[in-house]
């Protein structure tokens, strides 16, 4: 079976046709989950004619528990809480704050190793499009949809090339819109759509972000 991206530069040009309806549009902000978001948000900045940033979301684990997600944080100082399983958990707020303290360690190293001294793109008031190379469970994707509901953009597409059945079904009641580019079934991995899938570096993330300020060969 053939895989129906070449590689994520391939999935970009392709997502991007499907988001065309925005391109030229000056409120368009495109949010990458790094490091697999990237190279494909690029290829949509290009065609779109967008700015691209990174938009780096952590999950905030129940100890013990960590799959199940009392909370998250993201870009931008955002932190977002659920009350329901903290409630239900007996969760206190010195182990929310432990928690907090330890992810919000990893993000500021991810926020130094991809944006460096570059400031937030700030979303609010823009269509903000949530960018990543594909989804499996999309517990990270989930997270980032509800940490950026709380910068109030006026509208959140979630774009992806590849994702199981029914998985951006269930997006929809979260984001406003959402882009799904093929669904494959039986649904293995994110990289079963990719002929090649390699590894995205911190110095190659860096490299998108700095290409992606400065004017395509053809403006």
């Amino acid at each position: 079976m053939v895989a129906p991206f070449l590689n994520r530069t391939d999935a970009g040009r392709k997502l991007a046709k499907a988001l065309s309806h925005y391109s030229g549009r000056k409120d368009v902000l495109l949010l990458a989950l790094p490091r697999g978001g990237v190279p494909v948000a690029f290829e949509i900045a290009r065609e779109l004619k967008a700015p691209l940033d990174v938009f780096l979301v952590r999950k905030l684990g129940v100890p013990g528990h960590e799959e199940l997600a009392m909370g998250a944080i993201a870009s931008g100082g955002i932190r977002v809480l659920n009350d329901d399983v903290i409630l239900s958990a007996g969760i206190s707020d010195t182990v929310i704050e432990r928690v907090a303290l330890r992810e919000q360690k990893e993000l500021e190293r991810g926020e130094r190793a991809y944006r460096g001294e570059r400031p937030i793109t700030e979303p609010a008031g823009r269509v903000a499009v949530l960018v990543d190379d594909g989804v499996a469970t999309g517990a990270s994707m989930r997270a980032a949809v509800t940490a950026l509901r709380a910068k109030q953009p006026s509208r959140i597409v979630v774009a992806v090339p590849t994702a199981p059945p029914g998985a951006c079904e269930a997006f929809e009641s979260e984001a406003d819109e959402t882009v799904c580019l093929v669904q494959p079934y039986p649904f293995f991995a994110v990289g079963g759509s990719y002929e090649d899938f390699s590894e995205i570096s911190d110095e190659e993330v860096r490299r998108l972000l700095d290409d992606a300020t400065r004017p395509s060969p053809s403006e």
